[in-house]
């Protein structure tokens, strides 16, 4: 009789989100930045650490949890858009970068139109 080693398989953890991508509509350039807020949820079976979220231009501004999230709990990354300076349409995206494996990166996309201020 063979005896084989049972080797234990470390977990991981996952990462889902609700959305990737919000859209603003119309907004107002001489208005308040706006914002939107991305929910995920841990997937895996270890803690997720979210390592960075960078955005693709100075007008936009990621916010996301520093501490890791349990496995099954749920998270938040806000993204804010400063419209002031920047009529027209836009699109920018956050590039979300994780402990997880599958995937290890997310984009979130943010969209809308800014409306030009009344001169």
């Amino acid at each position: 009789m063979m005896l084989i080693p049972a080797v234990a398989t470390a977990g991981e953890p996952g990462i889902k989100f609700n959305s990737t991508s919000h859209d603003f509509g119309n907004i107002r350039e001489d208005g308040d930045p706006v914002s939107c807020e991305f929910e995920f949820t841990n997937s895996g079976d270890e803690p997720l650490v979210i390592i960075s979220a960078n955005a693709s231009c100075g007008c936009t501004r990621p916010e996301f949890p520093k501490k890791p999230i349990a496995p099954g709990k749920t998270g938040i990354i806000r993204i804010t858009y400063l419209p002031k300076g920047r009529p027209g349409e836009f699109t920018k995206s956050v590039r979300v970068r994780t402990n997880a494996k599958h995937p290890k990166k997310v984009n979130l996309k943010i969209s809308g139109v800014v409306i030009p201020a009344q001169q």
